[in-house]
């Protein structure tokens, strides 16, 4: 029988080749659970939640910048955001998730657990954070607030990577940082190593409370 074709798209061939795909972003997921690989999570068009119960990180350092990406309809758009950087940071019961719509099946939500009940905190080297939203409890150490991006001492620096932000624009950091309950929509997520232990991964349909992280 001929595959189904809505809107353009044959959704039996669509499956076929989504089968490998997902199977080897499972593969990736074991590979960051063991803190193999570099970590780039951006997901072009789309905003993403992350929750955390804590995180402690060493060498804060934040910054306002501008993203270049693409909406969901292939436009080039640019976003502003505030970059959170880290030298390192522990993270416990984290979780992340993005919603997707897709034709016939509805909004479908992506969502990654780690650092859980049971399994050590999610540790990261290098993390960078493009944050547009976040709500915390939040404590800084030895924080120096108003001193320009290009003079930076803590954290990892300047991200660079096509990304835009003015050297002598504003910026503060901190030798640590402690935050909890943490509740954040974000661009993309950058770490030069990311460990994930009792790394879980799920697609479910739907989207908002219970599905989504918050």
């Amino acid at each position: 029988m001929e595959s189904q074709v809505r809107g353009g798209t044959r959704w039996k061939r669509f499956a076929v080749v989504m089968v490998p795909s997902v199977a080897a972003t499972a593969c990736i997921g074991v590979a960051l659970a063991q803190g193999a690989l570099a970590a780039s999570f951006s997901v072009s068009g789309q905003q993403f939640k992350v929750t955390a119960d804590t995180l402690h990180g060493k060498g804060f350092a934040q910054y306002g910048a501008v993203d270049s990406g693409y909406t969901l309809d292939g436009k080039k758009a640019a976003r502003p955001v505030a970059v959170s950087s880290f030298t390192d940071a522990s993270i416990t019961n984290m979780c992340q998730s993005v919603v997707t719509p897709v034709p016939i099946l509805g909004n479908i939500t992506l969502r990654l657990e780690a650092g859980g009940e049971g399994h050590d905190a999610v540790e990261a080297h290098n993390l960078y954070i493009d944050v547009e939203d976040l709500k915390a409890d939040a404590t800084f150490h030895n924080i120096d607030i108003g001193v320009a991006a290009k003079d930076m001492t803590q954290g990892p620096g300047m991200k660079g990577n096509g990304e835009q932000a003015n050297p002598f624009g504003f910026a503060q950091q901190a030798e640590s940082a402690d935050l909890t309950g943490v509740q954040q929509t974000a661009w993309a997520t950058t770490a030069g190593t990311f460990k994930l232990s009792g790394l879980h991964m799920s697609l479910k349909k739907g989207d908002g409370k219970g599905i989504e992280c918050y």
